[in-house]
């Protein structure tokens, strides 16, 4: 570490540069001197080029303008039409970071704009889109990285400091091997350690939405895991089955970091703190508090997908789309400097939707791969999209016209915003009559985070963004956002209601069950995955009556309304999906792992994947160690 940081600094002009950090496995070099910081010839990019990391030039502090002027300044030379909402300066790191609705006008013309913004004011500028929809939590999130970033700098170089202690390239590790601490033979508490004897790191941190008592929880309880120890963790996407347990290592005391792409950050924060309130409204005990989800907060390191990172000593990162929500990814993990390749494929979807753009199946080099199977099972060929939203509008239309409601129980991430487009454009096309569309629970604020991270969307809803057409803000939909609304929601004429949580599981979407059960004329209608012993699950199967709490009350509610259940909607890869991943698949991997799937699914995807590749399968138990080399 002291090598690398000596001789970038032996490279450079005598007294030119004060301090050097690192942010993570960057490295920032002050300088006091403004001129150099205008134009430093060239010489920082001559030694990125040189050690092959990425390096950055920044104003030391004793040179910084004031802060007011440097809004002023920035106002002037951004065009009003960018129209900046928020101005914020990161004054540790001499960053300001720009917020505006049109992020393409303060970047200029080959990035013109942010460079003048750079050279005028000495400050480094970064841009992020404001949201369409205000969402007071979002701006909450946000501002949770730049309150305390004094500490953030130094966390952030604290990090570098124990990549480069022991980075040696030249170094070949004995072993890799991965902990299966939840998510094998179900779905649901995802959770893995990868392991080398330099390294330890966790793949994901999640819950059991519908498991019971300690069977919710990953299994930390074991020799391989000791928290002390852990380097980093790596979310592959803010699924509470992928990050709900999360917040809960930072309270008990992690203070390493956590990877993610940007929109997954907000998305986490937001779905952790949803966790807390659904919690106390079962009168129920939270397992963590806003002030750890604050924590979680604190300690993230975004990456965009296909850029690569160093996170620890001898294990190396990028990110993939992987189609399945908002910044969902597919993990690749390099380690030992090719060594051995292991891709994480988390939750993936093979296929184009109206929200995302298909899952990546072309990686720089591949020995091994972990795949979920929620959908891998031989029954599980999920028809056409085409027909199943055909259907969807089928149903809605049926159910409106013999003056029924119709409740969608939805995944706030991912699925929802699908259920919308498919509604907006049936409703905008005349497929579908003009009716009351309420969207209830979370789903409002995570739409909110769909608008200010267009980039990451299909190309379709990215262009009707930048053509303010912004789908997700349209009058088709009405937020219900108290119990007051929801009431009218409830005495009023036909309408369609998406709500939170999509299992059944608390949430507004057991508040409007308990309303329209009784009701024949109403219909319930899944489109996302039913987790096993949910009240979700159980209706599909064909429970007709259970006890719910009717003001303060245990009464019986029977379910006479319609229930039905959309298969191909789903944000899942299905079987052919699955196994036309591995087939287009580049290069070809030597060891297929499958988890997150009930057992004969992921058993049954196991011998298939084995027939078609006639490459070694595994479907690893709950504590099972498998060694990767």
């Amino acid at each position: 570490m002291v090598d690398i940081l000596k001789e970038i600094k032996d490279r450079l002009p005598n007294g030119r540069i004060k301090e050097i950090n690192f942010e993570g496995a960057n490295i920032v070099l002050y300088t006091e001197d403004a001129a150099f910081f205008r134009n430093d010839e060239g010489k920082v990019r001559e030694i990125v080029n040189y050690i092959k990391k990425r390096i950055e030039l920044r104003a030391d502090q004793k040179i910084l303008p004031p802060q007011e002027d440097v809004e002023k300044e920035i106002r002037q030379i951004v065009p009003e039409d960018a129209e900046i909402t928020k101005i914020i300066f990161d004054y540790h790191r001499s960053i300001v970071v720009i917020e505006a609705k049109k992020p393409g006008l303060v970047i200029g013309k080959g990035g013109s704009i942010l460079e003048e913004i750079r050279t005028k004011t000495l400050w480094m500028p970064q841009v992020q889109r404001s949201p369409a929809i205000k969402s007071q939590i979002t701006e909450n999130i946000r501002e949770v990285l730049y309150a305390n970033n004094n500490y953030r700098r130094k966390f952030l170089n604290s990090i570098g400091e124990k990549i480069y202690r022991d980075w040696n390239p030249e170094k070949i590790e004995e072993w890799v091997r991965l902990t299966f601490l939840g998510g094998a033979r179900q779905v649901g508490r995802s959770c893995m350690l990868l392991q080398t004897p330099v390294s330890s790191i966790l793949l994901d941190c999640g819950i059991d939405v519908a498991g019971q008592g300690e069977d919710k929880f990953p299994y930390f309880n074991v020799p391989e895991f000791d928290i002390g120890k852990l380097d980093a963790i790596i979310l592959s996407h803010a699924h509470l089955d992928h990050v709900g347990l999360l917040p809960y290592l930072y309270k008990m005391g992690y203070k390493g970091p956590v990877y993610m792409t940007p929109p997954s950050m907000d998305l986490a924060a937001l779905t952790s703190l949803d966790f807390i309130g659904v919690a106390y409204k079962q009168a129920a005990q939270p397992l963590f508090s806003s002030t750890d989800v604050k924590e979680m907060v604190k300690h993230t390191i975004t990456l965009n997908f296909n850029e690569v990172t160093d996170v620890t000593p001898d294990i190396r990162i990028t990110l993939y789309n992987s189609g399945h929500a908002l910044g969902s990814a597919m993990v690749h993990i390099n380690i030992g400097n090719g060594l051995h390749n292991f891709l994480y494929t988390a939750d993936f979807k093979y296929a184009r939707t109206r929200l995302l753009d298909p899952a990546i199946s072309s990686f720089p080099r591949v020995e091994s791969v972990l795949t979920e199977s929620t959908y891998g099972g031989k029954d599980n060929v999920l028809p056409p999209r085409i027909q199943s939203e055909n259907r969807l509008l089928e149903l809605v239309k049926q159910t409106i016209e013999r003056g029924g409601k119709v409740l969608i129980p939805e995944l706030g991430l991912g699925r929802a915003q699908e259920t919308m487009l498919i509604l907006e454009d049936a409703i905008k096309s005349g497929t579908l009559p003009k009716i009351p569309v309420y969207i209830d629970g979370m789903i409002w604020d995570i739409n909110a985070i769909h608008t200010a991270y267009p980039d990451f969307l299909s190309s379709v809803v990215r262009n009707k963004v930048f053509q303010d057409q912004n789908p997700f803000t349209s009058d088709t939909f009405s937020r219900v956002g108290s119990s007051q609304e929801r009431k009218q929601v409830v005495e009023g004429g036909p309408c369609l209601v998406l709500a939170t949580s999509g299992m059944l599981v608390g949430g507004a979407s057991v508040e409007y069950l308990r309303e329209f059960a009784s009701n024949p004329n109403n219909t319930l209608l899944f489109v996302c995955y039913q987790g096993s012993g949910s009240l979700g699950r159980q209706i599909q199967e064909g429970l007709k009556e259970t006890v719910m709490m009717v003001n303060g009350k245990e009464e019986k509610v029977q379910f006479n309304l319609q229930v039905e259940t959309i298969d191909g909607l789903s944000a899942h890869a299905g079987r052919t999906e699955i196994m036309s991943f591995f087939n287009n698949m580049r290069p070809k991997p030597k060891r297929i792992m499958i988890n997150h799937g009930e057992i004969s699914r992921s058993l049954d995807l196991a011998s298939a994947l084995y027939k078609l590749n006639r490459v070694e399968t595994n479907v690893p138990r709950p504590l099972e160690t498998l060694r990767l080399r």
